[in-house]
């Protein structure tokens, strides 16, 4: 376990520009490493990661889109692209790259949410992630946020919005 601390970026819905921190959409749909009913918050390590994760796969018809670049400090974080450490934890690179949408929608739990309720259960606030995106750059990496800026919870994340342009957040 590690503690992250840096800049990430995230490109959303424009629907939820007012709720930038929220983790809702991601609850409400499930993901990668979320089940539904579990808010996280997606983000990435770059912004060229963040586009390709919002795209996914579609980069000939960008939508609109809000991106937001977001500081963090969040202990503990565990780094799932260290191939030491998956070995370490007994992490299958297939349970990250599971194909979580399918599974779902056959009615199956993805690997990839066990997972995620494992690591919630044992205390872990976030991982860093590869990108799954199709269109995502060799390398490229996330920061899954499942706790963030409550009490009990020592993950903080603050939206860098100078000029309050997010009314509302």
């Amino acid at each position: 376990m590690t503690r992250f601390r840096g800049l990430v970026h995230r490109a959303h819905h424009p629907g939820w520009a007012f709720e930038p921190l929220s983790g809702e959409g991601a609850a409400l749909h499930g993901g990668r490493f979320n089940p539904r009913g579990v808010p996280a918050l997606y983000t990435s390590l770059e912004v060229t990661t963040a586009w390709a994760e919002y795209q996914q796969g579609f980069p000939h018809r960008p939508q609109p889109v809000t991106l937001c670049a977001y500081e963090v400090d969040c202990p503990p974080v565990l780094d799932l692209t260290d191939e030491r450490l998956l070995a370490r934890e007994g992490i299958l690179p297939e349970t990250l790259a599971c194909p979580w949408e399918l599974q779902a929608a056959e009615g199956l739990t993805p690997p990839s949410w066990e997972l995620a309720s494992r690591l919630i259960a044992a205390g872990i606030h976030g991982i860093v992630v590869p990108s799954f995106a199709p269109n995502a750059q060799r390398g490229a990496r996330n920061l899954v946020l499942w706790c963030w800026n409550r009490s009990g919870c020592d993950c903080h994340i603050h939206l860098i919005d100078d000029h309050d342009r997010l009314r509302g957040h």
